[in-house]
C-alpha cells in the first residue's frame, strides 16, 4: 500500500496553485490554506519480460490443472477478452491482450485445437469496430480469425444466447451460447479497478439484459458500501451469485492481470506528478498546453487527447479457477493503487478527464460526466468515503450538451425526456427502463450500428446513486452550458471561492477540504 501523501498544504500566502482536469484542458486554481492534496502511488516497476510472466501463470494456476494439461484435439475453446473500455487511456502497442491471447494460441495450435473462437466480451457495450479490434488483437490475431471467429458478444442474439435458469434469490442467468458449448473457455482480463474483473467479467461481459438487470439497479448499488470492495458490496453479491450458477455450466481457465499507474506518455508525464516536483520541462509543458488548448477548436482538442496511448506496466498476471485469481488480482491492485487517507472531509473537490470507459471515440457526454464523477471517482475508496455524510462534491468540468447520436443514441433521449421529470432512480427505474431496454429501434443500432444498448444510460445515472444519497449538494465550478450542471441537479459556481461559500451553507463555515489529484487511477483507505 502506498504510505500517507494526504500532507494538509500550508503556504504563507494561504493558497497554493494546483492542476485540475477540466475535460479536455486543465485549470490552475488557487486552493484554501489548509487544503489537503491526495495524490496516487508512483507507478511500481514493471514486469520485465512480460510473455514469460504469462507462460508461468498458465503454467502453474491457482486450483486448476495447467492449460496445456487440458487441451485435447478436437475440443471446442473460445477466448473471451475484456472490450475497448479497458485500459484507459489505450496502451502503447502490444496491448497485454494481445500478447496474451498470443501465448494461448500456441499452446491450442500446438494441442491441435481447431474449433477456436475469439470474443469481445462487450455485454450491453457498443460493438467494437473491426479497426480497434485489430488494434488489440494485432494484425497476424486479426486476419486469421475476423469476421467469422473473431467478433463482438451479441447480448440480443436471439439465438447466441442461453438460460441457464435463476439464482436462488430469484436472478436470471441468459450467457453466451457458445460460451456454455465450449468444452473450455478461456477469459483474458485486465483489471484497471477493484471493481472489475473475477465474477464481474462474465456476468457483465457475456451476459444479457435479463441477467444485467439485476445487479445494475439502485437498489444493489445502494447496498455497496464501496463499489471498490467487492466483500461489502450488494452489487457484487448479486454478481457471485450469478457467476456460480454460470459456473454449473461453463468450464473456466482465467487469465487476470494488473498494470502499474503509468497512464500517460512522457510529453504529459507531469498530469501524474506532484506540483511541487514537476522539473522545468514538466513546467514549461505545461504552460504551452494550458494556454495553447482553450484556443484550439473542440474536435482538434479532442483529437489530441483521444490519441494519447499510455506506457502501462504488467504488474501481475495469475491464471487458473476465477476465485482465488481474482483474490491475487485484488492484492496486486491494492499493492499499487492504495494510499492511506486520514479521516473525512465536508468537502471533496475533483477534476474530470476527457476519458472514461464509454466515450473512446465520441464525446464525454453529461451522463458520463456523471458517471464518471459520481459513480466512478466518488467511489474510488475502500473504508468509508473522502467526504462524510452531508457533505458536499465540488466538481470540474465544461459540462456542454453533446452527444454522439451514433455510439449514444438512447442516452439523448434519455438526457431530453427523461431527466426534465425526474432525477430519483428508483422512479425512473420502475417507470422507464423496460420500455427502453426493449425498443427495437435501439436493439439494431446496438447490434448494427455501433450504439450502446438501449438501457446502457440508465445504469450511468444509477452509478452515481450512492453520491445522491451521501451528500447534500453537487457543485459545477464554471461550466460552459450551466442548463446542463442544473439538468443534472447540480448548483454552479462561477469560480471556486464562490463555491466554497455556497458549499458553507451545508457544511458551516470553515469547512475542511481535500482535493483527489485524479488521474492516474488510485484507492483511499479512509480511516
Amino acid at each position: 500500500m502506498g504510505s500517507n501523501n494526504s500532507k494538509l498544504i500550508e503556504e504563507a500566502d494561504g493558497k497554493k496553485r494546483y492542476l485540475v482536469h477540466y475535460g479536455e484542458g486543465f485549470r490552475y486554481e488557487r486552493m484554501p490554506r489548509g487544503t489537503r492534496v491526495i495524490y496516487p502511488p508512483p507507478p511500481l516497476e514493471p514486469i520485465a519480460d512480460r510473455r514469460s510472466a504469462i507462460e508461468q501463470a498458465i503454467d502453474h494456476p491457482l486450483e486448476s490443472d495447467p492449460l496445456d494439461a487440458r487441451l485435447k484435439r478436437g475440443m471446442k475453446v473460445t477466448i473471451a477478452f475484456d472490450d475497448l473500455s479497458l485500459p484507459l487511456p489505450p496502451m502503447v502497442l502490444p496491448d497485454i491482450r494481445q500478447t496474451m491471447i498470443e501465448v494461448l494460441l500456441e499452446r491450442l495450435d500446438r494441442a491441435g485445437v481447431e474449433d477456436i473462437h475469439l470474443m469481445a466480451a462487450t455485454g450491453l457495450h457498443r460493438f467494437m469496430r473491426p479497426g480497434e479490434l485489430r488494434r488489440v488483437m494485432g494484425k497476424a490475431i486479426f486476419d486469421r480469425f475476423w469476421p467469422d471467429r473473431l467478433y463482438n458478444y451479441d447480448a440480443e442474439d436471439p439465438d447466441g444466447n442461453v438460460d441457464l435458469g435463476k439464482t436462488d434469490e430469484g436472478e436470471d442467468v441468459e450467457v453466451s451460447r457458445r460460451a456454455v458449448d465450449s468444452d473450455l473457455l478461456l477469459y483474458v482480463n485486465i483489471n484497471l479497478t477493484s471493481m472489475d474483473g473475477g465474477p464481474k467479467s462474465l456476468t457483465t461481459g457475456i451476459s444479457t439484459y435479463r441477467s444485467i438487470r439485476h445487479h445494475h439497479v439502485p437498489h444493489a448499488l445502494l447496498g455497496a458500501k464501496s463499489l471498490m470492495d467487492p466483500s461489502n458490496s450488494k452489487f457484487h453479491d448479486s454478481l457471485g451469485r450469478i457467476h456460480k450458477r454460470i459456473m454449473e455450466h461453463i468450464k473456466l481457465f482465467t487469465i487476470e492481470t494488473t498494470l502499474n499507474t503509468d497512464s500517460f506518455p512522457g510529453w504529459l508525464g507531469y498530469l501524474q506528478k506532484s506540483e511541487s516536483k514537476f522539473s522545468t520541462w514538466d513546467r514549461l509543458n505545461f504552460l504551452v498546453n494550458r494556454h495553447s488548448l482553450p484556443i484550439l477548436p473542440y474536435a482538434l482538442r479532442r483529437k489530441i487527447f483521444l490519441s494519447i496511448c499510455s506506457p502501462y506496466g504488467l504488474t501481475g498476471v495469475t491464471a487458473g479457477k476465477s476465485e482465488p485469481v481474482h483474490k491475487k488480482t485484488l492484492e496486486a491492485i491494492h499493492k499499487q493503487q492504495v494510499v492511506q487517507v486520514d479521516g473525512q472531509t465536508d468537502v471533496l473537490l475533483m477534476g474530470i478527464p476527457y476519458l472514461g470507459p464509454y466515450d473512446l471515440a465520441s464525446d464525454m457526454n453529461p451522463l458520463l460526466v456523471w458517471c464518471l464523477g459520481l459513480g466512478y471517482i466518488f467511489n474510488m475508496y475502500i473504508g468509508k468515503p473522502l467526504v462524510r455524510e452531508g457533505g458536499v462534491v465540488i466538481l470540474y468540468h465544461p459540462l456542454e450538451n453533446r452527444f454522439d447520436p451514433v455510439h449514444h443514441p438512447s442516452y439523448i433521449d434519455f438526457y431530453e425526456k427523461i431527466l426534465p421529470e425526474t432525477r430519483e432512480p428508483e422512479e425512473i427505474h420502475r417507470r422507464y427502463e423496460k420500455e427502453y431496454a426493449t425498443n427495437p429501434r435501439y436493439i439494431d443500432l446496438y447490434r448494427n450500428h455501433y450504439a450502446y444498448h438501449g438501457v446502457h444510460p440508465f445504469y450511468m445515472w444509477t452509478w452515481g446513486v450512492s453520491a445522491m444519497k451521501h451528500l447534500s449538494k453537487v457543485i459545477a465550478v464554471a461550466p460552459k452550458d450551466a442548463a446542463v450542471a442544473e439538468r443534472l441537479g447540480m448548483e454552479v459556481a462561477a469560480s471556486l471561492d464562490e463555491a466554497l461559500e455556497m458549499a458553507s451553507g451545508a457544511t458551516g463555515p470553515n469547512p475542511s477540504m481535500s482535493y483527489f489529484h485524479f488521474p492516474p487511477i488510485f484507492l483511499a483507505h479512509v480511516s
